[in-house]
């Protein structure tokens, strides 16, 4: 097919993404964040390009965007586009570069966000300013939406936007945002684009472990401190069993084929092996999980405190939550109670649908040597609370990367940075398929 895209938005999206870089949009938890700014920026862009953006605030200063551009069959479901504005914390003196800087160098943009996920909010951007020039209409309403907050709980984000005014979504059906479609290397010369169809569930947990206060000279059996390590020594350790969700089942079998292994799914472990570096891509989505990540206890070397805290990273597969549960309960024990800090669906959407088919046909398009694959991602976007709203979602910011690009370390890591390159086949992808989509 010839290119379609409007040449002016392979500049726009470079700019744009160096733009919204360069404003400052930390989200700290509790609230600590302003997305204003960057909502304000994408609102005018849209406007210049004659759509019609509204802003909302759950939390002055926390902004969201959300616009609709109408498409040429009204019987067709809405299709949602959505992309955060804020970015989680980066130190300056471990950079490279100002890590809100947005600076372009020897072909590359740097800065917080570059990856997760300001270039997908600059392609949105660019492609649907390309239309206006162009006189394009999609075929299905196209709703966006620049959301604040997803890097905490999405409670001033999507989670506001879902509960309040679901009424901009009518008619949405799907959805599309980040983390699928990029170039993973295999280290062996194949080049393999995972397309996510699910995400595994959030849960966040605080335990609690109560116990007698006392002296620290003292024998004391019910201390705390020790009931909470016992419970944490034992959720670190646990090895959860393996749970194959239909998405992952697709990765797999796709990826036997392409390797040419014929072992099957009866024996995970050793296909894994046979995959190599390729097994990354599905490793992290075969069980439920658990791991500890904060502790809090005590105030004196020589006290015995009353009460011991931690905290747990928890996530689950679809159709896992229950075990998680009842496994959780007993890893814990009767001395040490625990509670959901924050808590999020895991979704499932199919990978035989027809937008699947054709977010594959058009990264096919533009990287013929590249082999799809549907993935589940471990972690979670606004796609579980656009949930809420019947919409089923999928993870596609098509970016080609370079062999020895590590995009998995870009998200929430130092010196994050995507090619002028990868952001021109991004617009050219996310164009095809959004035009017939």
């Amino acid at each position: 097919m010839a290119e379609q895209v409007d040449p002016p938005a392979l500049d726009e999206v470079v700019t744009f993404t160096s733009d919204l870089i360069r404003i400052d949009t930390t989200n700290r938890g509790g609230g600590d964040c302003r997305e204003r700014p960057a909502a304000e920026y994408a609102a005018a862009r849209l406007a210049e390009a004659g759509i019609e953006p509204v802003l909302l605030e759950r939390t002055q200063g926390r902004t969201n965007v959300v616009a609709r551009v109408e498409g040429t069959d009204p019987a067709a479901g809405a299709l949602l586009l959505h992309g955060h504005l804020d970015v989680v914390p980066a130190a300056a003196a471990d950079w490279s570069v100002h890590p809100f800087s947005g600076e372009i160098r020897d072909g590359v943009v740097w800065g917080r966000g570059a990856v997760d996920m300001k270039n997908m909010d600059a392609m949105i951007l660019a492609v649907v300013r390309g239309w206006a020039r162009q006189g394009v209409r999609p075929r299905r309403d196209i709703v966006i939406a620049f959301t604040a907050d997803e890097e905490a709980s999405a409670e001033d984000g999507s989670g506001f936007l879902a509960g309040e005014h679901p009424e901009l979504f009518e008619g949405c059906t799907e959805g599309v945002s980040e983390s699928g479609a990029f170039t993973f290397h295999d280290g062996g010369g194949r080049q393999i684009y995972p397309i996510a169809a699910g995400e595994r569930g959030t849960a966040w947990l605080k335990l609690t472990a109560r116990g007698r206060a006392g002296h620290g000279s003292k024998v004391n059996r019910d201390n705390a401190v020790t009931h909470l390590a016992g419970a944490i020594a034992r959720i670190g350790a646990h090895e959860w069993p393996l749970r194959l969700t239909p998405t992952v089942r697709a990765a797999l079998t796709e990826l036997a084929a392409l390797y040419g292994i014929e072992t099957g799914l009866t024996d995970v472990d050793a296909l894994l092996e046979k995959l190599g570096p390729a097994a990354k891509l599905v490793e992290p989505t075969l069980r439920n999980s658990a791991n500890p990540t904060m502790l809090d206890a005590g105030y004196k070397i020589n006290v015995i405190p009353g009460e011991a805290v931690a905290h747990v990273d928890g996530r689950y597969m679809p159709g896992g939550e229950e075990e998680f549960r009842s496994t959780l309960d007993r890893l814990t024990g009767p001395d040490v109670d625990w509670e959901f800090h924050h808590r999020e669906v895991a979704l499932e959407s199919p990978v035989d649908s027809p937008t699947f088919a054709g977010m594959r046909a058009a990264v096919e398009e533009f990287a013929p040597e590249g082999h799809v694959v549907p993935f589940c991602m471990s972690g979670g976007t606004d796609a579980k609370q656009f949930s809420r709203l019947g919409i089923t979602g999928y993870g596609f910011t098509p970016l080609k990367l370079p062999d020895g690009y590590d995009y998995a370390a870009m998200f929430h890591g130092v010196d994050e940075r995507v090619p002028v390159e990868a952001l021109h086949f991004g617009v050219r992808v996310l164009d095809r398929f959004l035009r017939t989509a």
